[in-house]
């Protein structure tokens, strides 16, 4: 029986190329500062005489921190390595206290839901647009969070995600400046965009703007080794104790040195060296873009407001669904997607990305193209827009209902509308759920269970395939 080491080694040494996270496209920091580095055993050690601690930072580690902190233009910054998920949970616990009420963009990462509902929270749901023609959803409006904010003046934070994880992005300076005329704090999700600000293409990352939370995975976009990333605080309505204390829980009293040095090693390179990093990682991404504009029955998706590194592929002229072409790319090309949505799929870049590699899939996306007929008929694609259900209890109270007198019950999927949801259902990725305890199901989230089911995605966070828990 091999293990899984033995996998991951023979997988390393294949030729299938990654179009998806970590950054780093197992290729590791491509300076003079990876040079000679060995990972992980060489340099695997604990909190030894020398060098620092985390959780106390006074020595190599604060200098680090303070160092990412310049990098991104922060006030205060903290290495997460928990990934971006730690730095959500003690985020929005650390702002908020218990049944406090909370503005949310309802296209957040589940780790936020999981953040509302260990606090308690009240949640007031931000609903993106949604584009039709590419079937997916859009930004956060400003008049949106504004009317929000006078229509529930009991709100004590807000949160949004900025990109998104298709790289949808919002008006950042504008939310932050609404928010901060109630004296709020804004959290940005904006762990996607941890390439922001370092190349005139990208927009300015949100400390710049004005948020006072923002949390960067590093691993995504940037070289770096997964689970690492970055929380940075500005001014003074956030509770920086508070955050930090929730940090110290949320976070292993045992931190991995190879990860932290993994995040150093990069912000290393982000601050001598960021030009050559992304000056000719940018002119072969825009050649590629260029390239695909092309496309006949594919099209390269463009949103009004949209993060340049994401490759969306709309797959809807070609008869195929987005698990079709995610499917011919993988097994006839041997090219890796980040994602298959219903009717496109999602291909992420990064500085770490070769010349060759992005040829790969554009001669690929190319060859599917010609071989592709025309559609004969129209295929009904279910998008990922978000059904605005209505809310009937908070996360945590339908849990306890659920555990109660009444209790819940197991309802397959189409006999569910009408009920309130005690589960999570979501896609993973992206990881934003369809429906949240507490939520009463609407018919269109039961139709899309279904479809995605039907089509061969995952759908996770049920306790039984094709049924969903309800409360009684």
């Amino acid at each position: 029986m091999s293990t899984l080491y033995d996998k991951l080694k023979r997988y390393s040494e294949s030729d299938y190329y990654g179009f998806h996270m970590p950054g780093h496209k197992r290729r590791g920091i491509l300076g003079e500062a990876g040079e000679g580095t060995s990972l992980p055993y060489g340099i695997d050690i604990t909190e030894i005489e020398g060098f620092d601690d985390l959780h106390h930072a006074r020595g190599i580690l604060k200098e680090a921190q303070e160092r990412a902190a310049a990098v991104y233009r922060a006030e205060e910054t903290h290495f997460l390595v928990n990934g971006s998920t730690a730095g959500i949970l003690s985020a929005v616990c650390g702002v908020t206290e218990k049944g406090d009420t909370i503005l949310v963009a309802r296209n957040c990462h589940k780790s936020v839901y999981h953040a509302i509902n260990l606090n308690e929270l009240n949640p007031v749901y931000l609903y993106p647009g949604f584009d039709d023609r590419a079937c997916l959803n859009t930004e956060i409006r400003p008049q949106d969070v504004k009317d929000a904010l006078v229509r529930y003046p009991k709100v004590k934070a807000v949160v949004i995600v900025s990109p998104t994880y298709d790289g949808v992005v919002s008006d950042v300076a504008a939310i932050a400046e609404a928010v901060h005329e109630k004296g709020l704090p804004l959290i940005v999700d904006e762990a996607h965009g941890a390439h922001f600000g370092f190349h005139p293409v990208f927009p300015d990352n949100a400390n710049v703007q004005g948020a006072d939370i923002v949390i960067h995975s590093v691993h995504k976009t940037l070289p770096s080794l997964t689970q690492t990333a970055l929380l940075h605080m500005n001014g003074k309505r956030a509770d920086k104790v508070r955050v930090r204390k929730y940090l110290d829980m949320l976070q292993t009293s045992s931190p991995s040195y190879v990860l932290m040095a993994g995040i150093d090693l990069c912000m290393e390179e982000l601050q001598n060296r960021a030009g050559e990093m992304f000056d000719p990682y940018v002119k072969e991404l825009l050649k590629v873009r260029e390239e695909l504009s092309g496309l006949k029955r594919l099209e390269l998706i463009r949103t009004e407001c949209y993060d340049i590194s994401k490759l969306i592929i709309s797959s809807g002229r070609s008869g195929l669904t987005g698990r079709e072409l995610y499917g011919r790319l993988l097994s006839e090309y041997h090219l890796q997607m980040e994602m298959a949505a219903g009717s496109y799929v999602l291909a992420m870049t990064s500085v770490s990305d070769t010349k060759e590699g992005l040829e790969r899939l554009t001669n690929a996306l190319f060859r599917i193209d010609n071989r592709t007929g025309q559609k004969k008929e129209s295929i009904d694609i279910v998008g990922m827009g978000l059904p605005r259900a209505e809310t009937v209890y908070p996360i945590a109270g339908a849990e306890r209902r659920s555990r109660g007198r009444s209790g819940s019950t197991l309802v397959p999927w189409e006999k569910a509308v009408g009920a309130v949801s005690a589960e999570y259902a979501y896609l993973y990725p992206p990881g934003c759920p369809l429906t949240v305890p507490g939520e009463r199901i609407t018919k269109e989230t039961a139709d899309w269970l279904s479809w995605y089911e039907e089509h061969g995605f995952a759908v996770e966070g049920l306790k039984k395939e094709r049924y969903i828990e309800v409360l009684v």
